[in-house]
């Protein structure tokens, strides 16, 4: 009896110091302006996790967590990889503090490479008639301004989902996102098509007031500000009523809201768009010194952006 109190005792204190540093590393996130989803998403594996396993790991703890996350629950690779992922940034921040070692880098490099292997597979890629068709076929302004919006700008879905009413300057036809830890320049542009359904949306949303106060550029049916999973369904409901998404198919047999993001690329690069424009565009991150100094400025890049955006006819 004894003894049991003793492990009981002990349990219940690992399970408050495993609560205590999970704390931590999430305010530790917050201060790395890691995006809210990613730490939802950190907190939310990280919690699975510890509730099966002490803070104290082992090549076997993690081989009996791959087994259970992969055979006994049937996780996709991507979702594994994800589980994987907070770890290695949980315990990276445990060494950096002094608890432990990581030894997550390790494991993942020898035991998940299988799922690397398998990233080749392309995104699906529709044509400019399939875009235009996309776009007119969103049977409420909302979703329309939504889909053209991120046809022409090629933002992330959490970029678009965090834009505020003050963000968008139409008249000048730029908007300015919240920082992100992925994105150096936080300026996109969108032409005078797009600016023309983003007024159309707006002016729509004037005439719902005072029913709609909320300050999110974008919305929902209901007038709160859209998520995640409705900008998902939109998305592929209206793809899918128009052939080329198959929810069952593979990844290039599917249109999901980052494939707006690998059209914008796409069709810059083929009209002949220089590919540090491209880049720039599209907010990627400055990974080289060189990088720094290769300074465009917002005037040429506007200019560029004009000169290459493919236009669409869209129905007005």
């Amino acid at each position: 009896m004894y003894d049991n109190k003793i492990i009981l005792d002990r349990c219940i204190t690992q399970d408050l110091q495993g609560t205590a540093l999970l704390l931590d590393f999430l305010d530790d996130c917050e201060v790395r302006n890691f995006s809210p989803r990613t730490i939802q998403s950190y907190k939310s594996n990280l919690k699975y996790f510890l509730s099966r396993h002490s803070i104290e790991i082992s090549p076997t703890v993690l081989k009996d967590f791959l087994v259970h996350i992969r055979d006994e629950k049937g996780y996709a690779p991507s979702t594994i990889e994800n589980y994987f992922a907070a770890l290695s940034s949980f315990y990276d921040f445990l060494e950096w503090e002094g608890v432990q070692k990581n030894i997550v880098p390790q494991f993942r490099k020898r035991y998940l490479r299988y799922y690397k292997e398998q990233r080749h597979e392309e995104r699906q890629l529709i044509n400019l008639e399939q875009m235009k068709d996309l776009i007119d076929s969103a049977d409420w302004i909302g979703y329309k301004a939504m889909f053209i919006f991120f046809a022409k700008t090629g933002i992330r879905r959490q970029e678009l989902i965090d834009l505020d009413l003050q963000d968008l300057f139409l008249s000048q036809n730029y908007a300015v996102l919240k920082p992100h830890a992925k994105r150096s320049n936080r300026i996109v542009f969108f032409d005078e098509e797009c600016s023309k359904v983003l007024q159309e949306w707006l002016a729509w949303r004037q005439n719902q007031r005072p029913k709609i106060r909320n300050k999110a550029l974008f919305l929902g049916v209901m007038g709160a500000r859209i998520t995640r999973d409705a900008v998902y369904d939109a998305t592929t409901q209206h793809a899918q009523k128009l052939g080329f998404h198959n929810p069952q198919g593979n990844l290039n047999e599917k249109f999901t809201p980052h494939c707006f993001r690998h059209f914008f690329t796409t069709w810059l690069r083929r009209a002949g768009c220089p590919r540090s424009i491209i880049q720039e565009l599209r907010g990627d991150s400055r990974k080289e010194a060189i990088d720094i100094y290769d300074h465009i400025t917002q005037t040429e890049l506007k200019e560029s952006y004009l000169r290459y955006i493919p236009q669409l006819n869209i129905k007005l």
